[in-house]
């Protein structure tokens, strides 16, 4: 039996990517707060922690193939996969599924007028994970791996750091925390991704696309705040404690 009282969610998660589906089950979010300890989310939920003990140790202990071990990964090559397969997915995905909200809007509007809604919230998030995706980009990511090579070479001058990464990695967590609350209003509207009686095939389409796209983005989220950013700053405390 695992000692999950003394871990947080996300670390449970990042450990074995597969307790993610009994967090699920449970409507436990593991990204945006993943931060939250075991006990603390068993309490506030009025979950029995022998019970969901059991199930985490049933789903660890399976046969169940499991999934990429991204906490033995150097942090610069997990940095490069979050933005070419997450970053990607976003900028490609985003453009498809405002046109198909927009289609939505004017055909199925009148009837359903949530829909208004839904487009402002998608297209105000996407608009603001752009921005955030860049920053990534051109500022947090170029800074980890001057990181990682700097632990490499063992001989770390102080002229040559990358700055502090605290603040940044402080900033993307808020703004993952934004778009986390941002995604479960869209999910509510949409009663969980669920067409309409009278809702057409673009209508399908659409709320596949939209639960894809919070699916995807919960993992990329998964990722940097339970796994890219905790070794990120252990990272620079190391080398800080080089120079």
């Amino acid at each position: 039996m695992n000692n999950y009282l003394a871990k947080s969610i996300g670390s449970i998660v990042a450990d074995d990517f597969r307790t993610a589906t009994i967090f699920n089950k449970y409507k436990i979010d593991f990204c945006c707060n993943g931060h939250k300890s075991f006990a603390e989310v068993c309490e506030a939920k009025k979950i029995n922690v022998d019970s969901l003990t059991e199930e985490l140790d049933s789903v660890i202990n399976s046969n169940q193939k499991p999934t990429v071990d991204f906490q033995s990964w150097p942090l610069d090559l997990l940095a490069d996969y979050i933005e070419k397969k997450h970053h990607r997915y976003i900028e490609q995905r985003s453009p498809e599924i405002k046109a198909y909200l927009d289609k939505l809007c004017r055909v199925h509007g009148k009837n359903h007028p949530e829909l208004f809604k839904i487009t402002e919230l998608f297209n105000q998030g996407a608009g603001e994970l752009a921005q955030h995706m860049k920053k990534e980009e051109l500022m947090l990511f170029p800074k980890i791996k001057a990181l990682v090579k700097l632990s490499e070479k063992g001989d770390v001058e102080k002229d040559k750091k990358p700055g502090s990464v605290s603040s940044i990695v402080q900033t993307m967590i808020a703004e993952h925390e934004n778009e986390g609350v941002r995604f479960k209003q869209i999910a509510e509207l949409t009663d969980n991704y669920s067409t309409p009686a009278d809702g057409c095939s673009t209508y399908n389409v659409t709320y596949s696309l939209l639960k894809e796209f919070e699916e995807d983005l919960y993992m990329h989220i998964h990722l940097e705040n339970n796994i890219l950013f905790p070794g990120t700053l252990e990272l620079e405390k190391k080398v800080n404690e080089a120079v």
